[in-house]
C-alpha cells in the first residue's frame, strides 16, 4: 500500500506484471475510487461547462455521451484532464483526479460565483451521497461483468466507447485508463465491496497503482502531474486533440493557446539499447533537445518505453540519444500508442 494522492492504495495484489497481463489477456479490476466525481447540475450546467473546458460540450447531444477534456487556467496550462458525462440537458457529471480534486473544485466554484450562472456543484465524495468507482478492463471484462451484475447486461452491453447508461444508482461507461475494453463502474460507495467480491468470484483479478501505469502508457495515456500540470500547454502535452480552437465559442485559456502555438511535438519512445526508461531524461536530437514525461519497462513489448516532448521538427523514425545515468541510449521514436487491445502497434 502507498500513499497516492493523498489516498492509501495498492500497488499490487502480488505481482504488478501478473496484474498487467492478466489485463491484455483476460479481465482484471481497479478500485479507481479515489476518483472524484462532481455532479454539474442547473437549467445554466451546460453553458458553465461550455466556458470552463477546452472541448466543446456541445458535442454531447445525447444522454449518456461522455467526453475527455482538460480544464485550463488562464495562461493555457492544464489545471486538470477530465471524462464529463451528459446525464440530461441540465445534468452532468465531471470525474476528475484525486490530486486535484480539492484544487479543481475551488476553481469551478469561483469560475460559477463569476460567470453568475444558474449552477450547483456537487462533489460525491461524503456521507450517505458518496460515490465509489470500480474499472474493469481487459478482452474478457465485458463478460465477467455481466457475470456479476446480470440485470445490468441489457443496459450496457451495445455501450460504443465513450457512452455510458444509467441504471438506477449505477452509471455503467465504456471509458478506460488500459488501452482494452471493459467498463468504469460508477455506484454508491455502499455497494461497492460487494461489486468487488461478485467480480473476484468471476473471475477478475484484482490490480494495483503499478500495473495501471504501466498499462496507461502502453496505451500513450497522459498522466496528470507526470505529463502535463498547470505549467504546461495541452498542446505541447499532445492534446490538441482535445482542444476546441475552431468554433467561436469562448473558454478559459483559448487566448493563451492562441497567442502561444505548440511549442513541442508529444511523441513516443522506444528504446533500442539495454536499458530502462524514467521520467525527466534529456533527449538529444538533431533538431535539439527535449525531455521524457514517462517512462518504463513495458511487460507487453518486453522493451523500455516513454513518452517525451522533443523539438517540433522530430520525425517518427528517427533515431535519438536518451541520458539515462551516464550513458546515451539509442531510442527510435513511434507514434505515442505502443499497444491496444492486447497488440502491439510498433
Amino acid at each position: 500500500m502507498v500513499d497516492f494522492g493523498g489516498w492509501e492504495m495498492p500497488l499490487h495484489y502480488g505481482s504488478q506484471i501478473e496484474e498487467h497481463h492478466a489485463v491484455r489477456r483476460d479481465a482484471g479490476m481497479f478500485d479507481v475510487s479515489h476518483m472524484c466525481a462532481v455532479d454539474v447540475r442547473g437549467s445554466d450546467a451546460r453553458d458553465f461547462l461550455r466556458r470552463l473546458l477546452a472541448n466543446n460540450v456541445d458535442r454531447l447531444q445525447m444522454p449518456g455521451k461522455a467526453l475527455y477534456s482538460t480544464m485550463l487556467n488562464d495562461a493555457g496550462g492544464v489545471i486538470d484532464d477530465l471524462i464529463v458525462y451528459c446525464l440530461d440537458d441540465c445534468n452532468f457529471r465531471v470525474v476528475v483526479n484525486a490530486a486535484t480534486a480539492a484544487a479543481d473544485l475551488l476553481w469551478m466554484a469561483a469560475r460559477l460565483s463569476e460567470w453568475e450562472l444558474a449552477a450547483t456543484i456537487t462533489a460525491r465524495r461524503e456521507g450517505k451521497d458518496a460515490l465509489a468507482m470500480i474499472a474493469v478492463q481487459g478482452p474478457h471484462a465485458r463478460g465477467r461483468v455481466w457475470q456479476a451484475l446480470p440485470e445490468y447486461r441489457a443496459a450496457c452491453e451495445a455501450l460504443k466507447p465513450f457512452f455510458a447508461a444509467v441504471v438506477g444508482e449505477y452509471l455503467i461507461a465504456s471509458t478506460g485508463y488500459t488501452g482494452e475494453d471493459g467498463y468504469e463502474i460508477t455506484l454508491p460507495a455502499a455497494h461497492a465491496e460487494g461489486l468487488w467480491r461478485a467480480l473476484a468470484e468471476a473471475g477478475v483479478r484484482p490490480c494495483g497503482l503499478g500495473a495501471r501505469d504501466t498499462l496507461r502508457l502502453e496505451a500513450g495515456m497522459n498522466l496528470y502531474g507526470q505529463d502535463m500540470d498547470a505549467t504546461i500547454s495541452p498542446l505541447d502535452a499532445g492534446l490538441a486533440w482535445t482542444i476546441d480552437l475552431r468554433s467561436p465559442r469562448d473558454f478559459v485559456g483559448k487566448a493563451a493557446l492562441l497567442a502561444r502555438p505548440q511549442q513541442h511535438q508529444f511523441l513516443g519512445l522506444l528504446l533500442i539499447d539495454r536499458g530502462v526508461l524514467r521520467a525527466h531524461q534529456s533527449v538529444h536530437t538533431a533538431h535539439g533537445d527535449g525531455e521524457t514525461t514517462s517512462g518504463t519497462f513495458s511487460p507487453t513489448l518486453q522493451r523500455a518505453i516513454a513518452l517525451a516532448r522533443l523539438p517540433l521538427a522530430t520525425t517518427l523514425g528517427e533515431v535519438v540519444q536518451v541520458a539515462v545515468r551516464d550513458k546515451l541510449l539509442a531510442a527510435r521514436v513511434v507514434k505515442p500508442c505502443f499497444v491496444r487491445n492486447g497488440s502491439s502497434l510498433v
